[in-house]
């Protein structure tokens, strides 16, 4: 049990992954890996998932919704999903992702696109982890973006706690590289503002973890189609994915690459430099002119 002091203002980091396969650097299905999710304050996700309830009910109304229903956004957006209406799934996405405007909640995550990092990560660029696995890369820089988010922008009152969906093939990576991030390091660069790491969950168990897959799918499909990789989709697609894009890229606080500290940190900063998957110049114009 975690327990936390009254003095602190608790901030929960959800963490779910997209795109992930492993080592394999050349999954054509899935050219880029997106590691992230929302942030919530404090008992704000208890508004927030009273209001994604509403939102869910209210699109199968007259009914409801189905015993157990847990969103997953490949289903809602890439699959049968009840065999229901483009059009009416596509609303739904837009009223769930407007919620992070509406309840002020920011969103965090990287994107590594896997061509890149095959061609630059020689693999040891860090000593305590394979640097060709996305998802050990790309945790170990929210750490880094996270903990300097909680530190510079929500008050010295404010602690951050990162919670992710169950992953148990990275366990003990994640394990390893939380203890030398918050101990072996020196302690100027040492993670402070994060009092807990990789509290894992079960999705179902966690309606905001579900809207951080939704996120990142999100987050995911536009970047294959901003850099290259979907150019065959018809354009009501590519709107599609451009206008979700729009509304969660606006959450980000941070839109550059956050450096860590340290000398252990200079071949990671480098590589995450030469391997990161952002928005081109212009993706509006491009997109939604």
């Amino acid at each position: 049990m975690i327990v936390f002091s009254d003095e602190h203002e608790m901030h929960f980091f959800y963490i779910d992954e997209t795109g992930c396969s492993g080592t394999d650097l050349n999954a054509n299905q899935e050219p880029i890996f997106v590691l992230g999710g929302i942030s919530v304050k404090d008992q704000g996700w208890v508004a927030t998932t009273s209001a994604m309830q509403k939102i869910i009910q209210s699109y199968f109304a007259p009914h409801q919704a189905p015993t157990g229903f847990e969103l997953h956004a490949h289903e809602l957006l890439n699959g049968p999903f009840y065999k229901h209406d483009r059009s009416r799934r596509n609303k739904l996405a837009f009223e769930l992702l407007g919620l992070l405007e509406e309840r002020s909640h920011h969103t965090h995550f990287i994107a590594i696109e896997k061509s890149l990092l095959d061609e630059h990560a020689k693999g040891d660029e860090h000593t305590k982890f394979n640097t060709r696995t996305p998802y050990l890369l790309g945790f170990d820089y929210l750490t880094t973006s996270i903990n300097k988010h909680v530190k510079d922008r929500l008050g010295h009152t404010a602690r951050g706690i990162i919670i992710m969906n169950e992953k148990e093939m990275f366990d003990d990576d994640i394990a390893e590289i939380t203890r030398f991030r918050r101990f072996q390091v020196s302690k100027t660069h040492r993670i402070k503002w994060l009092v807990e790491f990789s509290y894992s969950i079960d999705s179902q168990k966690h309606p905001m973890i579900q809207l951080s897959d939704l996120v990142i799918y999100c987050a995911k499909k536009f970047l294959e189609l901003d850099r290259g990789y979907r150019d065959y989709w018809p354009q009501s697609a590519k709107i599609f994915y451009a206008k979700c894009f729009e509304i969660l890229y606006s959450r980000v606080p941070k839109k550059s690459l956050v450096k860590q500290d340290g000398k252990h940190a200079v071949s990671v900063n480098e590589l995450l430099a030469k391997t990161v998957a952002k928005p081109r110049h212009n993706w509006k114009a491009r997109h939604l002119a």
